[in-house]
């Protein structure tokens, strides 16, 4: 494991560097453990490697079909989340961009959507988020997009990165990179802001948990814009204040006892609606009046709704885990439905293919054409907020009929004890293969037997497969096959997470 020697040492002369190992790099980003497989020496590496490769591919842009490169500046935006480690993190990292000979814009705190956001407001060449999201409080990581806010994979450029910060073989730049902090939210608040129509808000109360995570600030700036506007909506604000300790936990509301503060305060203040983040609020999850938690399928398929009544036939995107409920709000509103594998690179590169003008995964990510094709945690709650008062509706009353006709599990996570994801998966479609079910591989197995069906898929992290189950208007069959594969998956040595 290097040191971490960034700091006060420049490196613009040195460009070899001793081999290491960075194993901190994922499919779609780069997370670990602090002092273990991250620290500034690695996020060094990763920003000179990042900012060189990008770089590179600029100044080679002379044909057609990179000439789009040339109306970019040279230059990497870069924000931090609240983290204690995200802004030496985030220093190490700028730190090599500009050795690189790369302009860097430090957008200070920030979250995720607000880096993919001042990627192509600046025509930046790329950008990057320091966050860790959701994980531990001894993680942090590295989000990357590249021009236009794209993703960023492993197959696809990700590795590449990977190799060149590893080797430490870096070329020599003619000039170091210039820095300029731009910390001013105004541009990205007021492009939030246009997804709404102020003028049709009703009188609404909200609870809205930051979760002591970056989202706060933003909160703050898009409730003065709601109030300059004139429209009736009262906020409590829950855990607002960001703070890297994370003295009520660290922010993911997947977590069900993480949910309990959100749900009290909902029923406390008489509210009609809860908003919670996780850390870096590009996931946004949303409780009804009665402070029951809303499945993210069913959230997709309101916005599908919503969206469908603003632009008709358009193609909406989704993932294959629970599918019941979107198709048919798709196909109800005569929108086009397109699935995608799961994953922000793949929905992103699906929506970009087919011009969709949304796309939503059960895990509560949210993309938007006029968001870049990026996923933002702020745009699905003022969607929402503008679709109960368009609709006079309840946020229960919104998705009951959703629930009512295609009930679902909700995502079930089992620990792999005797045999890998793919033996689990292959020995369950043999079970299951009597029964003639529509067999899709398109995101692990997905069997659909008419009235019911499922997805089984591996985790791309962890050795854990994920389940998700789901039936066509029938409780008692959907607890049946719920029981029925947990029971099976238990005498394959599968357990509960």
């Amino acid at each position: 494991m290097p040191t971490s020697d960034t700091n006060n040492a420049s490196y613009a002369t040195q460009t070899q560097f001793a081999p290491i190992n960075i194993d901190s790099f994922k499919a779609y980003d780069i997370r670990g453990e602090l002092g273990v497989n991250l620290d500034e020496a690695i996020a060094y590496r990763i920003g000179r490697a990042f900012a060189q490769i990008l770089f590179e591919r600029y100044n080679s842009a002379d044909n057609d079909a990179t000439a789009e490169l040339k109306n970019l500046k040279s230059a990497i935006v870069i924000g931090s989340d609240i983290r204690h480690s995200s802004e030496q993190l985030k220093q190490a990292t700028i730190k090599g961009m500009l050795d690189a000979g790369v302009d860097v814009i430090d957008l200070g705190m920030t979250g995720t959507e607000e880096v993919y956001f001042a990627t192509s407001y600046y025509q930046a060449l790329g950008g990057i988020e320091v966050t860790a999201s959701h994980n531990p409080i001894n993680y942090n990581g590295l989000k990357l997009v590249k021009e236009h806010s794209k993703p960023i994979s492993a197959d696809d450029g990700l590795a590449e990165i990977q190799a060149l910060a590893e080797s430490g073989q870096f070329t020599t730049a003619n000039t170091l990179g210039n820095l300029q902090l731009l910390t001013d939210k105004s541009a990205y608040i007021n492009h939030v802001m246009t997804f709404i129509d102020t003028d049709k808000l009703k009188p609404l109360k909200l609870v809205i948990n930051s979760g002591n995570g970056s989202a706060g600030p933003v909160v703050d700036l898009l409730i003065e814009k709601l109030a300059q506007a004139g429209a009736p909506i009262e906020v409590i604000k829950l855990h607002h204040a960001p703070d890297g300790s994370f003295p009520n936990g660290i922010p993911n509301p997947m977590i069900l006892a993480n949910r309990t503060a959100t749900q009290q305060a909902v029923l406390e203040n008489k509210a009609d609606l809860g908003i919670a983040f996780d850390g870096d609020f590009d996931r946004c999850f949303l409780f009804d009046e009665y402070g029951e938690f809303i499945d993210g399928s069913y959230v997709v398929g309101m916005l599908a709704q919503a969206f469908l009544n603003k632009y008709a036939g358009e193609s909406i995107v989704y993932d294959p885990r629970v599918i019941y409920n979107t198709e048919a709000v798709i196909h109800e509103h005569n929108g086009k439905a397109v699935i995608s594998k799961s994953g922000h690179s793949f929905i992103k590169q699906v929506m970009r293919d087919s011009g969709a003008v949304y796309g939503g995964e059960m895990s509560a990510h949210h993309y938007f054409r006029d968001f870049f094709y990026c996923d933002s945690g702020m745009i699905p709650w003022l969607l929402t907020i503008e679709l109960l008062s368009i609709t006079g509706k309840t946020l229960s009353e919104l998705v009951s009929g959703y629930i009512a006709a295609y009930p679902s599990s909700g995502e079930m996570n089992f620990h792999l004890t005797t045999h890998d994801a793919q033996t689990i998966i292959s020995a369950i479609e043999e079970k299951f293969s009597t029964e003639n079910p529509t067999k899709s591989m398109l995101d692990g197995l997905s069997l659909n037997f008419g009235e019911w069906r499922f997805n089984l898929r591996a985790s791309n992290t962890e050795p854990l497969v994920r389940l998700n189950i789901e039936s066509r208007g029938d409780e008692d069959l959907l607890q049946t096959k719920t029981q029925e594969i947990q029971q099976w998956l238990a005498s394959k040595g599968a357990v509960p997470a």
